[in-house]
């Protein structure tokens, strides 16, 4: 069935009715510079195949991908090395546990993370796009960020870098366990910079509306015209984003939308509808899992008022 049409002003409308719900969430203060974020804000944007943008809410805001990036590094890795090699090193089911859990990393014998969208996870696959320069393997990521986003100024916050950088011991705790038994080769502080440095990348709801799209549209950017990415990447992205994509949320999350989606903890989802357009909200006030729970509440509406549920 293909989605309804989106009339004047109902993406705002939607937006607002979905607003309250922040209340019920906080913003995320383990990395002290999202705790600026302010919660009463949400926006959207969807991107269609044609590349027409619509968009309603607090659109300004500018936030940081956070986990949202994973998608990009994963399709580098993906692109570059090949289906086999990733998920030699790296799982593909989901999992129950938050997404910087060590507990599950000690009692799997394998040591293998169980998918890439996971903290743990990333940080593998990070370390596979190591080439001896950790400025080369984030200048990847970050560029093929810029063309899933059609956004050739895309660049990362300097401040939430730092931050994350100085607070992220939980993270060191995976990669150093990760190294010890031998998941990981490269250098931990390298392979850590690079995951950092790609969290911290800034955008907009409308950017990540467009990556939404470029996904959705089995790697062409309907926003440039360029065809970014195999469509066979496309394809196992948005698979794991449908099971792993809002980590222990992730299966109410396709009950209740029904739409493949990866969030971060600094407020945005990012939601394809395959064939037809990308969708992504942000909201900063978050859920106990790390997920915007206004973003959650809007796509919710958005998805059934629309038709656009896939699952």
């Amino acid at each position: 069935m293909m989605p309804r049409h989106f009339a004047a002003g109902d993406l705002e409308r939607l937006v607002e009715e979905a607003r309250p719900y922040a209340l019920a969430g906080k913003v995320a203060t383990y990395i002290p510079e999202l705790a600026r974020g302010k919660p009463g804000t949400l926006s959207v944007a969807v991107m269609d195949s044609k590349g027409v943008p619509l968009s309603g809410g607090d659109t300004e805001v500018r936030f940081t991908m956070q986990s949202i990036s994973k998608v990009v590094s994963l399709s580098l890795a993906l692109d570059e090395l090949g289906e086999d090699a990733v998920f030699r090193k790296v799982g593909m089911e989901p999992t129950a546990d938050p997404f910087n859990s060590v507990m599950r990393l000690e009692m799997v014998r394998s040591h293998r993370p169980q998918n890439p969208l996971i903290n743990a996870g990333a940080i593998v696959v990070d370390s596979l796009l190591q080439h001896g320069d950790p400025g080369k393997a984030f200048g990847a990521v970050r560029d093929l960020a810029r063309r899933m986003t059609g956004n050739p100024g895309l660049k990362e916050n300097p401040a939430v870098y730092l931050s994350e950088k100085r607070t992220g011991d939980r993270n060191r705790s995976l990669a150093y366990f990760l190294k010890s038994v031998g998941t990981i080769d490269s250098e931990v502080e390298t392979v850590l910079d690079v995951y950092f440095r790609q969290c911290s990348l800034e955008v907009t709801v409308s950017d990540l509306a467009v990556l939404a799209a470029t996904l959705a549209m089995d790697g062409f950017n309907p926003k440039t015209g360029e065809e970014v990415l195999p469509a066979s990447v496309c394809r196992i992205i948005r698979a794991l984003m449908t099971t792993c994509g809002l980590y222990d949320g992730s299966g109410a999350f396709a009950v209740r939308v029904g739409l493949p989606a990866k969030s971060g903890v600094g407020g945005g989802i990012v939601a394809t509808v395959p064939g037809y357009m990308g969708v992504a909200v942000c909201g900063p006030a978050l859920d106990h899992q790390g997920n915007s729970i206004a973003g959650i509440a809007l796509l919710e509406r958005l998805s059934a008022s629309y038709g656009l549920r896939v699952l």
